[in-house]
């Protein structure tokens, strides 16, 4: 299945679920520059490289939300495909160079391990043609968890959100809002689980109220894993957060 979302002139958005966990790999391009980021691909790389031939986009970094081996599967195989930097959290790092203990733990074959290019931290911007996604570093569900946050043009543009939204509504046209890529730090209904390597539920509740939930209520959230949904709609209902 393939999510797609902000189909305009503002932002190409392509959400491709990949590998046995389904984790939301997220292409983000500028369809002025043709410059792109990929996040979490996870496997299935030939699947993401034929979106980027689709828009023609050049891939200028690779970005890791934390290093789960569901999340980062792909990263050399899409590294030597385009030659794009791959970046993650200093944290993860440890975590990243366990692929073999993570790949024995879910019983799936051990990926190749890609050289870390960047360490991203808090305050960091992840910059791609004319758009720059600012980095927050959401530790709990790994040491190492981020998030990029894409906030709202000044202009009031319209977008068309396609299946998969917040409202699991299809083809709606809403006001452009801001985005959080939020890896497994924050699901609709849920939160990233906390009992794996190096999880804490503390550190987790702690960047979700006083990081995300910082957020307009109108942002638009896509999970490492699942649909979207809005800080608003999580803030109000969900079980971890509405308490």
């Amino acid at each position: 299945m393939l999510y797609c979302f902000a189909m305009d002139n503002a932002l190409i958005h392509e959400i491709l679920p990949v590998g046995w966990l389904q984790c939301n790999c997220s292409v983000v391009g500028d369809p002025e520059t043709r410059e792109a980021i990929v996040l979490d691909p996870g496997d299935e790389v030939e699947r993401i490289q034929e979106i980027l031939a689709r828009h023609g986009l050049t891939v200028r970094a690779i970005v890791n939300t934390h290093a789960h081996i569901d999340h980062v599967g792909g990263l050399r195989k899409l590294h030597d495909a385009t030659g794009a930097p791959v970046l993650m959290h200093s944290e993860d790092l440890e975590l990243y160079r366990a692929l073999e203990m993570q790949a024995a733990w879910i019983g799936m074959p051990v990926p190749e391990i890609a050289t870390v290019d960047g360490l991203l931290r808090e305050g960091d911007q992840v910059r791609w043609g004319r758009f720059a996604a600012n980095v927050i570093h959401t530790p709990g569900h790994t040491p190492g968890s981020l998030c990029l946050h894409l906030p709202a043009c000044g202009e009031r543009s319209r977008t068309t959100v396609g299946e998969g939204t917040a409202r699991g509504e299809r083809g709606r046209t809403t006001t452009e809002a801001g985005k959080l890529f939020a890896g497994d730090t924050l699901f609709a209904g849920s939160i990233g689980r906390t009992d794996l390597w190096g999880g804490s539920f503390d550190e987790i509740m702690r960047s979700l109220q006083t990081k995300l939930l910082a957020l307009p209520d109108e942002t638009l959230v896509f999970p490492g894993h699942g649909p979207a949904t809005t800080i608003g709609r999580e803030r109000d209902s969900n079980p971890f957060l509405s308490r």
